[in-house]
């Protein structure tokens, strides 16, 4: 099972501060957790975000799209960062979760874990058309998704 471990942005994350002594030594404690992640075949990937300041949202009403620049208001919505993971079970997913530094460092923060869908999931809605565009995209566009 492969899953979106989330990290969610805070005040301090969404204004962007310099890394400072502290930040450097947070960093170099994700790193090793990080470290410990690969070692143990968990880790798929992992990226941190800028901050919204730097983003947009596209919103969707039928045929209509209209665009909203950031910053956006409400920071306990956004992400700040993200990893995804290969866990046997969401259990596994918590208990690294557990073992990781705090990721915002010297102040509260949440990290949510949602398992990710897979091709499978989906497989009878599609018809066989569809599902070998699929398959050769995760195979030759996308060749680095794992297909559990």
């Amino acid at each position: 099972m492969r899953f979106m471990v989330i990290v969610k942005a805070t005040k301090n994350s969404e204004s962007g501060p310099l890394p400072d002594a502290e930040m450097r030594e947070a960093f170099a404690e994700m790193g090793r957790f990080n470290d410990e992640l690969e070692k143990a075949g968990v880790l798929l990937a992992a990226d941190g975000l800028q901050p919204s300041s730097k983003g947009a949202r596209v919103t969707f009403s039928g045929d209509k799209r209209t665009v909203t620049d950031g910053p956006f208001t409400e920071t306990k919505e956004l992400i700040a960062g993200f990893w995804i993971w290969k866990c046997e079970s969401l259990q596994e997913a918590i208990d690294w979760v557990k073992r990781c530094p705090c990721p915002m460092a010297g102040e509260e923060s949440d990290i949510e874990i949602r398992q990710i869908s897979e091709f499978e999931d989906f497989a009878h809605l599609l018809t066989p058309d569809h599902q070998e565009r699929a398959e050769h995209f995760h195979k030759e566009v996308n060749p680095h998704r794992l297909i559990s």
